[in-house]
């Protein structure tokens, strides 16, 4: 299911939080199916229950998954997880504006860099 990669210079829980992305993203893991515990997934990937807590909270605040209480944490429908992933790019592009702004690019100038990035021509 997940495989880390202890040679990885990022933190444990941003690989274990980008696989299950991945998982959900592809369908593996379907909505409202429940996932393994906090110390059972830390048991399986050898990793401290702490690191996979974080790991889930994460994707929680990203809206790829939701807990119940006492019951465990969910994969959250699509329509949630994409909502998430929308907020963290318009937060991305806030910050990026403004460090465009900080160092004195023009609006042109940023336009055509996102034209660029999109590939396309303006319309």
């Amino acid at each position: 299911m997940i495989v880390l990669d202890y040679r990885d210079k990022r933190p444990i829980y941003e690989q274990v939080v980008e696989k299950l992305e991945r998982l959900i993203v592809s369908g593996a893991l379907e909505p409202d199916s429940k996932m393994p515990s906090v110390r059972s997934l830390g048991m399986e990937l050898s990793v401290n229950p702490n690191t996979i807590q974080r790991a889930y909270t994460q994707l929680e605040q990203e809206g790829y998954l939701y807990a119940v209480s006492g019951r465990g944490n969910f994969v959250a429908p699509e329509s949630e997880w994409r909502e998430g992933k929308k907020r963290k790019v318009l937060t991305e592009w806030e910050e990026v504006t403004k460090n465009a702004k900080e160092a004195g690019l023009s609006y042109e100038e940023l336009a055509d860099a996102l034209k660029e990035a999109f590939g396309k021509e303006q319309s």
